[in-house]
């Protein structure tokens, strides 16, 4: 079977939907620290949790400095940002570093946070798909299953406009 072919195998999950309660667990920060997700709902009237298969690839970058580039729009609206891949705490604290991304990202070498929102993985090589979130009170108000890549912060301003 090609790579490609392999790649392109899905271990479906069942991703959280609108309207569900948003996870309420924990993961380590690019910093080594942890992070509990309900502190940082309970913290900020939004929170954005997005998922990307793989620190310092092409969509991912893309992905992660739209959300730097948009981040000061963002965070007037107060949406606070929590990027998850599967990359460990060194490989997070690279990507970050390198794009000088102002928002924290989870190193979830064992799936957890993944798990928790029910992201479908690459069935092969075990990487998130592409998703965001968006979460106000502790529930989910708006799901992109696709993840809009170099789109997403406008997304999300789109969508928080579009709430009022």
């Amino acid at each position: 079977m090609a790579l490609s072919s392999l790649l392109t195998a899905f271990a479906r999950g069942e991703p959280l939907k609108v309207g569900d309660a948003a996870p309420a667990i924990s993961g380590v920060t690019d910093s080594g620290a942890t992070l509990a997700f309900a502190d940082v709902y309970a913290k900020q009237p939004y929170t954005l949790v997005y998922f990307y298969p793989k620190a310092d690839t092409p969509g991912c970058t893309k992905q992660g400095c739209s959300l730097r580039d948009g981040y000061e729009a963002l965070t007037k609206r107060g949406v606070a940002v929590i990027g998850v891949s599967r990359d460990d705490v060194a490989a997070q604290k690279a990507f970050k570093e390198k794009y000088h991304l102002p928002f924290t990202l989870i190193a979830d070498t064992d799936g957890t946070v993944v798990r928790a929102f029910g992201v479908p993985t690459y069935a092969v090589v075990g990487l998130a798909h592409r998703q965001a979130y968006l979460i106000k009170d502790g529930k989910i108000i708006y799901t992109d299953y696709n993840g809009t890549t170099d789109k997403q912060a406008d997304t999300i301003l789109q969508v928080l406009a579009a709430q009022h």
